[in-house]
């Protein structure tokens, strides 16, 4: 079992660290909200008095943080976590950020003799609690086989996908495939409706040929298809609608730093940005059926 160190205790963080100290490791904790620490020192975690503290004496470095800004803070900073950590910490950034931070922030880790890999996250709240989150891991080869089983502790799949930042960039591109399909999904059943196509019929004929997708089959937006979508639960989160915009406007920005032609992801993030500039931000994405009905 590690020492390690675990910065970023919000709704992701939160629940990722708690399977770490289930796991057996020795977790000492840090975040900005007390209430966050008291919560963590409750479920074993030693509380960290700050994030230069958590890097102390410690095996690992784990964060979950909001923004590339917030990484390169934590991280850069003059009592951040690579001027903190003994050579040869392993640092671990879960956070979904940009590409280009990503890359700096593992450099600038390594000048320091430190071992840095990006790894964010797919499976949401849900995911993060259970245990069941699929880590997309970029950094070199040693890096990642020894982030691997500290991972597998908090997901139920590590996929290596490269060098430093391809983490990133995996999980920007899977992000903005979710959300174009979904968008498609929600038109298609939009469509039947006013066509006077009952849901479940579009549901068994989409699900069983070309129209399959994972959109459909296991986050259906309509209620009934599949009992575990949150469309079941009046659109509660899941994966808010906000925070696909962020993802969506990191594809973004990725697409334009590469040059790369991304029509559908442009016009994913407009939707998305008008659904959540209406109010419905805190809505799981898939509640983005109401925007396109008129709701």
């Amino acid at each position: 079992m590690a020492t390690i160190g675990f910065i970023g205790l919000g709704k992701m963080g939160g629940p990722m660290m708690l399977n770490l100290v289930k796991a057996g490791h020795t977790v000492k904790a840090f975040d900005v909200v007390p209430a966050a620490l008291d919560e963590a020192k409750q479920a074993g975690a030693t509380v960290a008095a700050e994030a230069a503290d958590a890097a102390r004496r410690v095996d690992a470095v784990v964060t979950m943080l909001p923004a590339g800004q917030h990484v390169r803070e934590v991280y850069l900073g003059e009592r951040g976590v690579i001027a903190a950590a003994a050579p040869g910490t392993l640092l671990i950034d879960s956070s979904t950020i940009d590409v280009d931070t990503a890359r700096a922030v593992s450099a600038a880790a390594g000048k320091s003799g430190l071992h840095m890999v990006d790894a964010p996250v797919s499976g949401g709240v849900g995911g993060a609690a259970a245990g069941t989150l699929t880590f997309m891991v970029g950094g070199e080869p040693a890096a990642f086989a020894r982030a691997e089983p500290i991972l597998q502790a908090m997901g139920k799949a590590v996929i290596h996908t490269g060098g430093p930042g391809t983490g990133q960039a995996a999980k920007i591109c899977n992000n903005m495939l979710l959300g174009i399909s979904m968008i498609g999904v929600c038109e298609a059943f939009a469509l039947a409706r006013r066509l006077g196509l009952e849901e479940q019929r579009l549901f068994d004929v989409s699900s069983k040929s070309s129209g399959q997708c994972w959109s459909l089959t296991s986050y259906c937006p309509v209620p009934g298809p599949v009992p575990s979508s949150p469309a079941n639960r009046d659109h509660q989160p899941g994966f808010t609608a906000s925070m696909m915009l962020k993802d969506l406007r990191l594809a973004q920005q990725a697409a334009q730093s590469a040059g790369a032609a991304t029509p559908l992801g442009a016009a994913a993030e407009s939707l998305y940005g008008i659904f959540c500039n209406s109010g419905k931000g805190e809505l799981d994405f898939s509640g983005i059926i109401r925007l396109l009905e008129g709701n």
